[in-house]
């Protein structure tokens, strides 16, 4: 098995041994991070940009780290900091960086669709971190992984999304990857939330204690404000009352439940802060494994873009998915 798109643009629809071959490429590069030194040669050579149009901390450094452990030249644009203040359009900005002959560009963009639209227009891998209420499948890879390590698997598990879901794109690329490897999904939050066609894909309830019974996964997500109007629930308040997560709501959830939130977290709104801080919860480890997805990803599409620019046949799996036995003896 291997990765032969030339795009990540979001989840929905990969296969299964696709993204299982992206969280198993993701597990390989997990050792580097742990080493004295972190770096290893595999782009050395490689320029990568990053074109954010939104504020991130999370998702933003962890790409940066991720390329420079890979020795790549990383390469930080924001629109604050960019042409766009002066009228510039987003494909007038893209296609002057891709002039510049990139490796790859990760665009982050209010607006759901971008990555999709720069994919069309420009030759360079595009990275989606994370386009509008659509998809950031760089997030949901990496909260997959954080659940296969702590769980073993992903099919059977019942993961409960609670919050914000119609604006999410985290829990639309969650939702999208949990089904397609066998997990059932509950979705919880208010009702003006949950929109009736949500209920295609999982279970949909306004009851968090019933929505997080026995549940093996609880994850959270915060309130996307910037994104709604302001008629979804009366107060920041009243939605704490109902759907912030306690401990006496993880109590009906299964003994061995894991927590999971892709940040930033508004402490006693969407999570309590002894659960978010407890022993449930997984929440720096999902931000630890985002470097080793986002290696991952950026290692793949990289050297796919390779193949697919000089014409060549697609590498075999031995090429494309770097043990971390052969990344050290490179390092070496």
């Amino acid at each position: 098995m291997s990765f032969s798109h030339r795009h990540l643009l979001g989840l929905e629809n990969l296969s299964r041994d696709e993204l299982t071959f992206l969280l198993d490429t993701a597990a390989s590069f997990k050792e580097i991070s742990e080493r004295d030194i972190k770096k290893v040669p595999t782009l050395r050579g490689k320029t990568v940009v990053s074109l954010f149009y939104e504020a991130s901390t999370r998702t933003r450094t962890s790409f940066e780290i991720a390329a420079k452990r890979m020795s790549a030249d990383f390469i930080s644009l924001s629109s604050s900091t960019s042409s766009a203040t002066k009228g510039e359009t987003l494909l007038d900005t893209a296609r002057n960086l891709a002039a510049m002959r990139p490796d790859a560009i990760i665009l982050r963009h209010s607006a759901s669709g971008a990555p999709h639209f720069l994919a069309a227009r420009i030759d360079c891998p595009i990275v989606n971190a994370g386009d509008g209420s659509h998809e950031h499948p760089t997030q949901a890879l990496l909260d997959l992984l954080t659940i296969r390590e702590r769980k073993g698997r992903l099919e059977g598990l019942t993961v409960a999304i609670v919050g914000d879901i119609l604006h999410s794109r985290v829990a639309r690329s969650n939702i999208f990857a949990l089904r397609t490897l066998g997990a059932t999904v509950r979705l919880i939050g208010p009702p003006t939330l949950l929109p009736p066609e949500l209920k295609a894909w999982g279970e949909t309830t306004s009851d968090l204690h019933e929505g997080v019974r026995d549940a093996d996964v609880i994850m959270m997500l915060r309130l996307q404000l910037e994104r709604q109007g302001k008629n979804f629930f009366p107060t920041v308040d009243e939605y704490s009352r109902y759907f912030c997560l306690t401990q006496r709501a993880v109590a009906g959830a299964s003994p061995e439940v894991i927590i999971l939130h892709p940040g930033p977290m508004n402490r006693g709104v969407e999570i309590a802060s002894d659960v978010a801080d407890g022993p449930d919860s997984v929440i720096m480890g999902q931000v630890t494994n985002g470097i080793a997805v986002r290696m991952a990803v950026l290692f793949l599409l990289v050297n796919r873009a390779k193949v697919h620019s000089s014409s060549e046949a697609e590498a075999p799996v031995a090429e494309t998915r770097p043990p971390a036995a052969r990344l050290r003896r490179r390092a070496g």
